[in-house]
């Protein structure tokens, strides 16, 4: 059957949350991935920062399956080894910064579900304020909704919970101006993904840090997309200096497998109690098996180290190119934003695709590009070639 007539069937019985999809993909190896047509893509989105291994991994397909075949699924009633290992690694990652502090974890199915997770956390301390960050995205559910700032994704939806103040991204003062006694938490992205691939300044976290610390606040940390190995270190908060009191992740622990987790550190571990929160597939066995496996493997192959030298390497080739379309790349490890110097993006995005490229444009003048952390120097120069053509292109024909 064509990629044309799964696209109708998908129309006929799916939500319309998502508009028509590119394409109907059916198998996947690596970076590379073919929809129906039997077409090749090569995937520098990895499902949006998820498959850091890239599809397929046999290192993940194996822990899956041996995990799948053995326990499956328990209530939490219970609990499995690998539950208990994932949590012991991640929680040696997260601390980092400051080892033998005391943390746990509430392992969840989404970024958005870490995330809820986390704001209910921060209703526990007593207030009720928290301060997050204009151009932030938190998540689709309501709560992590009510942390997004973007008016687009909010409005339909309103009122949404919590009383939450949006200050500017990476802003100082007015961050110091608004954080005081009555703030239960700050919560930041260190690289805003949709945004457009927005670092914070540098020393941002920093400070976050100090200012919570002063007020007797949370600073909890969003490290669903820049989180385990994307931005070239386990969490990008911990590799800055800082240990966070909530930190939340997702998207690569699972590199596909649906698993987020929501951290609370020193005090704050404590202020979950049985009852307060649940979850029937959080922490499910086959998901935690998958988890270890990513960590695993990432530290066997040495991904971190891979994934800041060939983000480097892609912002350098990029630039090299010299296109007068590109005015920058931004951002950290093997999640970038390229800024361009006209609202083409989305133009770029389907023109790539037309050459077998998956990328995305969160914004009319960005293009994000997340490629697993395995991708070739061979396959970044090949990107960079095709996107050079495709503006030449666009500029030849404006």
């Amino acid at each position: 059957m064509s990629d044309e007539a799964w696209a109708d069937r998908y129309a006929a019985t799916l939500a319309n949350t998502f508009g028509p999809p590119r394409r109907i993909l059916v198998r996947a190896a690596g970076t590379q991935v073919w929809d129906a047509d039997g077409r090749q893509y090569t995937d520098f989105l990895s499902g949006i920062a998820v498959n850091v291994l890239g599809h397929c991994h046999p290192a993940v397909v194996s822990a899956l399956l041996a995990q799948a075949g053995t326990l499956d699924h328990i209530s939490n009633f219970f609990a499995s080894q690998p539950q208990i290992r994932l949590a012991e690694a991640l929680i040696q990652i997260v601390t980092a910064a400051s080892p033998g502090t005391a943390a746990r974890v509430f392992f969840a199915n989404s970024g958005a579900e870490a995330n809820e997770a986390g704001f209910k956390l921060t209703r526990l301390t007593g207030r009720r304020r928290i301060v997050a960050m204009e151009g932030s995205f938190h998540g689709r559910t309501l709560g992590a909704l009510a942390l997004t700032s973007k008016s687009a994704y909010r409005a339909p939806f309103a009122p949404l919970p919590g009383d939450v103040t949006f200050v500017p991204y990476g802003d100082v003062a007015a961050l110091a101006d608004t954080v005081d006694g009555t703030v239960a938490a700050v919560i930041v992205e260190p690289v805003q993904g949709e945004n457009g691939v927005v670092p914070a300044p540098p020393g941002f976290l920093t400070q976050v840090r100090a200012l919570t610390t002063k007020a007797g606040a949370l600073m909890w940390v969003d490290e669903v997309q820049t989180g385990l190995g994307r931005c070239g270190e386990w969490l990008v908060s911990v590799a800055d200096g800082v240990t966070p009191d909530i930190v939340t992740i997702a998207k690569g622990l699972g590199n596909g497998f649906p698993i987020g987790a929501c951290f609370a550190v020193g005090p704050a571990a404590d202020l979950f109690t049985p009852g307060s929160h649940g979850s029937t597939f959080g922490g499910n066995p086959v998901g935690a098996a998958v988890g270890l496996a990513v960590i695993r493997t990432i530290e066997k192959d040495g991904l971190l180290e891979r994934s800041r030298e060939a983000g480097e390497y892609l912002a350098q080739v990029v630039m090299a190119l010299r296109n007068p379309s590109i005015k920058e790349v931004r951002g950290r490890g093997l999640l970038r934003g390229i800024v361009l110097n006209a609202p083409i993006a989305p133009a770029v995005n389907d023109r790539m695709l037309e050459a077998g490229w998956i990328i995305n444009a969160p914004h009319e003048d960005v293009l994000r590009i997340a490629p697993p952390l395995i991708v070739t120097l061979t396959e970044l120069r090949r990107f960079a070639q095709a996107l050079d053509d495709v503006l030449h292109g666009l500029e030849a024909e404006a």
